[in-house]
């Protein structure tokens, strides 16, 4: 599929899908205690998400069950929700979801405390979240998207944190996953230069420990290999000709 540059009225249709979605996030916050299931986020989740007039992209994607992926501790991505899975304090989970409002997607993530954490696990969290700032502040028309990558890697590994290499972020539009492939780590050969009116959706997931991961028995559960913590942030943004738009900042990160 080739990149997609989109026009002034997809864009706009795309602000409201990446609006949209981070309201939904700013609720599920509000959720995220000691003692909720992971099945329970799930519910108020989709049910935010179709009370808003839109439709849970992720749900049933490839046969993913869940409307969103909730992944605890040491799950990277897609953690598949359920009524057995309880947060308990102390822990870090990543929500990562999406929606499709009007023919067009969006797609976030972000990563909680549960309660009181540890310094290393807030550590983490925070340094994940800078991880993406740092990479998309190398976005402006003409740039290369390998120095978002580089950037990411950069950022990651002077904190002493493993970048997951097996999975990336992705262009997104009227497609969940449209190309390019967006790496969070640098890859020379990956030659793109940006223009105005790509869409991307950059996600950094990184680990306590290696970047090597592992995949469960179900085909969904990403783990880390070793057992560290992992975490993940992701917006949706959009390529402007001086800059970027980030299409999923929640209300309350807005001046970040």
């Amino acid at each position: 599929m080739p990149v997609t540059i989109k026009s002034s009225h997809q864009i706009s249709l795309m602000r409201q899908a990446g609006l949209l979605l981070s309201k939904v996030h700013s609720e599920l916050k509000k959720e995220v205690r000691p003692g909720i299931t992971t099945g329970k986020l799930d519910s108020i989740g989709e049910t935010i998400i179709r009370d808003l007039g839109c439709t849970p992209n992720f749900k049933g994607y490839n046969g993913f069950p869940g409307a969103i992926c909730a992944s605890l501790n040491d799950t990277v991505i897609h953690g598949i929700p359920d009524e057995k899975t309880v947060l308990k304090e102390g822990d870090i989970i990543s929500l990562d979801l999406g929606l499709e409002y009007k023919g067009y997607h969006s797609d976030a993530a972000r990563t909680w405390p549960v309660g009181q954490v540890s310094e290393d696990a807030e550590r983490l969290i925070k340094v994940t979240e800078n991880c993406f700032f740092q990479g998309v502040s190398k976005i402006r028309e003409g740039s290369d998207l390998a120095d978002i990558g580089k950037r990411i890697e950069y950022c990651a590994v002077i904190e002493g944190y493993g970048v997951v290499r097996d999975f990336c972020g992705h262009g997104i539009g009227s497609g969940l996953h449209e190309d390019p492939d967006v790496y969070n780590f640098y890859v020379p050969d990956n030659k793109l230069t940006l223009i105005s009116g790509m869409t991307l959706a950059i996600e950094p997931m990184i680990n306590a420990g290696s970047g090597r991961v592992t995949v469960s028995d179900d085909g969904w559960t990403v783990k880390t290999m070793d057992n560290s913590l992992s975490a993940h942030y992701e917006n949706t943004v959009l390529v402007t000709e001086d800059g970027y738009e980030i299409l999923t900042l929640m209300e309350e990160e807005k001046g970040i």
